[in-house]
């Protein structure tokens, strides 16, 4: 319940529908305790004294207070809709923004299926859980309240009738929720589960189908979503025991009424009109507190949601800006690592990175080598802040990148990733992602250094070509040039190319490292220092023979440093990947 107190900020811009739908919802409820009333008098003082005027008259007044407490029901109704859809509005934006800030390390600890449906199922079981509390809040316990003092009022003798059946009834109710409150949050851990299972099968459907595993991921998804069926029959077991429990309560109230009820009759000690009256207070009372049990349960599987929602909430980035972090920085691309040791787990795990140091000037071209899982992608990301490092520092221009905005640094920094992200929408406004504004001349000139100028104009629409989800309708070859044009139409001062030509032809390759070679080399006219300092992480080793420095990593470490003639003398490590590529023992190029 202190997750769900928690979350009730977002409730506080639409505190005044707030506030009217619970007082639309009174007037709905003091026109419920009228009716009762009137129905005892048309049968006491009309038609047992055969006075049909008075009974129409007593009948009309019923007919106006209906409709006055309808007209409460239905302002009740659309406020409470405005509260509730502009309060989970307001939390999934919330929840939305909160994700953009984390770090990668942050990401890593939720699952994207995890993600969605917080924002989703469990913001939607938040809204109905308002909803439900701005709709029975007031009525059920006013109705309650009100039936019981009316029926009490109405007919003293059979007072202990209601009074003995509450206490069975809120015995059951507690028993229900008791059992049933640990079982919700089971019931969205299981939906987490299907939901990933299902995210996973949508973006991968080509790999499934190329390998013929439609049947065993059908298998597995059928698994996942009987395992959430199961979870809800279990529900369902105990709170199927509600309605039949508070029906045969109030069965048993009202067989207890028109016992106790037809002897005081009989004895002229009551009015048949006050039977029938106190009927209708009894049911009203014991329907309250099954709405009550159900708001109960409802708060209940609301609260379990709140939980996992307020988990997102409350986690605090992993990579954080100081207070006094520099806000404005023009670098000039000098890179330097020193003693840099990086760890997924922190300081707790096995370190990924150990003691890494070297320095990359303005204008350099830094190639990184080494087998799968080395750790040259780590090395990468710690620079732009995507992790942060574990011990040691990395600078640029001197500066600990710690010490910098994550914005004012990433403005900077051109990435191309590993894995080759596009958006739906046009090739124009995927190259332009970074730099919105950015003029057609540059757009054009980015894609012609990428090599994607051609292919580019080839389509039919051009740069306005439509993308399908994750740039569905481009070659890997075609998503990978787009995602440089990206990088390098933010003019970056760093350029990071993580294996992002891989899936592009060697006869491309040269041409974008030509035209790559081309932009790094411009002089800057204020320092008269090349413009862009780049980072390439290749799989091929023609792609880095003519870097200014190549690191060959190993576990973690620089197992050698320098341009290719002076590791082609002093790395046999080189000198086997270059002979397996290019040398004695390779057949060619890739």
């Amino acid at each position: 319940m202190q997750a769900i107190r928690q979350l009730a900020q977002f409730l506080k811009p639409y505190r005044l529908w707030a506030i009217l739908a619970p007082l639309a919802m009174l007037l709905e409820v003091v026109m419920d305790l009228t009716q009762p009333q009137m129905m005892q008098r048309i049968i006491d003082n009309g038609v047992a004294a055969r006075d049909m005027n008075y009974v129409l008259i007593s009948a009309g007044l019923m007919i106006i207070f209906a409709l006055i407490g309808a007209i409460g029901g239905i302002g009740c109704t659309v406020y409470t809709f405005k509260a509730s859809l502009g309060f989970s509005a307001d939390l999934r934006a919330a929840l939305f923004r909160k994700v953009q800030t984390f770090s990668f390390r942050n990401l890593d600890q939720f699952d994207t299926g995890q993600l969605i449906t917080r924002m989703t199922n469990d913001v939607t079981q938040m809204q109905e859980a308002v909803g439900a509390l701005l709709r029975i809040m007031v009525r059920a316990p006013l109705l309650m309240i009100g039936s019981l003092i009316m029926a009490i009022l109405t007919a003293a003798q059979l007072a202990f009738i209601p009074l003995l059946l509450i206490p069975v009834v809120l015995l059951g109710v507690w028993w229900i929720i008791s059992r049933a409150y640990p079982l919700y949050g089971e019931v969205q851990t299981r939906l987490d589960t299907l939901n990933t299972v299902m995210q996973e099968n949508l973006a991968g459907v080509r790999v499934v189908k190329a390998f013929v595993r439609a049947g065993k991921e059908i298998e597995r998804f059928g698994k996942a979503n009987m395992s959430l069926t199961d979870q809800l029959i279990k529900v369902a077991r105990v709170t199927a025991v509600t309605m039949p429990m508070m029906m045969s309560i109030m069965n048993v109230g009202i067989a207890g009424v028109l016992w106790f009820g037809g002897n005081q009759v009989q004895t002229g000690g009551m009015h048949l009109g006050q039977i029938i009256a106190f009927v209708n207070y009894l049911q009203q009372t014991l329907m309250s507190l099954l709405m009550v049990s159900m708001l109960v349960l409802q708060v209940s599987r609301a609260a379990a949601s709140a939980q996992r929602i307020e988990k997102v909430m409350g986690s605090a980035p992993d990579v954080q800006d100081k207070p006094t972090a520099q806000t404005e920085t023009t670098p000039r691309g000098r890179v330097a690592f020193e003693k840099v040791t990086f760890s997924y787990d922190g300081h707790a795990g096995d370190p990924v990175l150990k003691e890494i140091s070297f320095v990359a000037e303005p204008g350099q071209t830094v190639a990184l080598l080494g087998s799968t899982g080395a750790g040259k992608s780590s090395l990468v990301n710690l620079i732009p802040r995507f992790y942060d490092v574990t011990g040691g520092r990395v600078t640029i221009d001197g500066v600990d990148v710690r010490d910098m905005d994550q914005v004012a640094l990433r403005r900077h920094i051109g990435v191309a990733l590993q894995e080759t992200v596009l958006f739906s929408g046009s090739i124009r406004d995927n190259i332009r992602y970074g730099r919105p504004d950015a003029s057609e001349e540059e757009v054009i000139a980015a894609a012609q250094a990428a090599q994607a100028h051609e292919f580019i104009n080839s389509m039919p629409d051009g740069y306005e070509t439509q993308l399908g989800q994750r740039g569905v309708n481009l070659s890997g070859g075609q998503k990978q040039r787009v995602a440089i044009a990206r990088a390098l139409l933010v003019k970056p001062t760093i350029l990071i190319l993580d294996d992002s030509t891989s899936a592009i032809d060697v006869e491309t390759e040269a041409e974008i490292q030509t035209a790559l070679r081309r932009r790094v080399n411009t002089m800057n006219p204020i320092s008269n220092e090349p413009t862009c300092t780049t980072f390439v992480i290749a799989q091929r080793i023609s792609t880095v023979l003519s870097a200014d420095k190549i690191l060959v990593i190993e576990d973690g470490q620089i197992a050698a440093e320098g341009r290719h003639a002076d590791l082609m003398t002093t790395s046999q490590i080189y000198r086997d990947i270059y002979d397996s590529q290019l040398g004695t023992g390779g057949k060619g190029h890739g």
